[in-house]
């Protein structure tokens, strides 16, 4: 096996028609990882810090959109933050799968999460809104090829007010390793056994990543790697 290139290979989650069953059990174990992975608390403390020292004097809730928001797991865990923290956001998530849009909202009910919604969205056709403050995706820019990708962080970049933040696997051994055994010991889903080492062969190197923020005029971001082989890219607008 080969980790000098990406390798984009079809992942059962992005398989059209997926059985609703398969498909919960599959959100259900990606909680654990993304649990495990700390994601939530990487981006936590950006939208802290953010909502905390507003760009105007407006008292107005920091605005935070997640594309492609899956489960819904960073973006409620985001919520819980803010609620315990009494930290003013308002946090919304798209997706293009209604399982998972409805999968999302019910567990942001069941927790009696205020301030979150999420919508079914297709991120990659549909216009983004320009009423948000901070626009973000985890684990999802690793899909698309170069041009796709390119293209998401600019329209990113052209719609959020204040900010964008992308949160993606890298493409290391380290990361491949950790992704195999991850997956299979915090999930009993096939589909993430499966498409979990995938991933990581189409996840980008840090180098990649920073010649693709180039390309698409985010000059400036900030990429830091955090646990388990992951980094977070950062691009406030001047």
């Amino acid at each position: 096996m080969d980790l000098s290139q990406r390798n984009l290979r079809p992942e059962l989650m992005d398989q059209p028609g997926l059985d609703e069953t398969a498909h919960r059990g599959a959100l259900t174990g990606l909680r654990r990882i993304n649990q495990w992975s700390g994601t939530g608390q990487s981006l936590w403390s950006v939208l802290k810090e953010m909502a905390e020292t507003p760009a105007s004097s407006s008292t107005s809730p920091l605005r935070v959109l997640e594309l492609a928001s899956g489960g819904g797991d960073v973006t409620r865990w985001l919520a819980a933050s803010a609620q315990r923290s009494d930290v003013p956001l308002v946090l919304h998530g798209w997706d293009i799968s209604a399982t998972a849009v409805t999968h999302a909202q019910a567990a942001a009910d069941c927790g009696k999460l205020r301030n979150v919604r999420f919508f079914q969205r297709d991120a990659l056709e549909e216009s983004l809104p320009s009423d948000y403050d901070v626009i973000f995706c985890t684990l999802f820019l690793h899909h698309l090829d170069e041009p796709a990708g390119l293209a998401l962080l600019q329209r990113m970049a052209a719609a959020a007010r204040r900010a964008v933040i992308v949160d993606d696997l890298r493409r290391t051994w380290l990361g491949y390793g950790l992704a195999w055994l991850g997956c299979r010991v915090l999930s009993g889903s096939r589909i993430v056994h499966h498409d979990g080492p995938l991933s990581v062969r189409a996840a980008f190197t840090i180098r990649e990543i920073q010649d693709l923020a180039g390309q698409a005029g985010l000059g400036g971001a900030v990429i830091r790697c955090h646990w388990p082989q992951r980094f977070r890219l950062t691009w406030r607008k001047p």
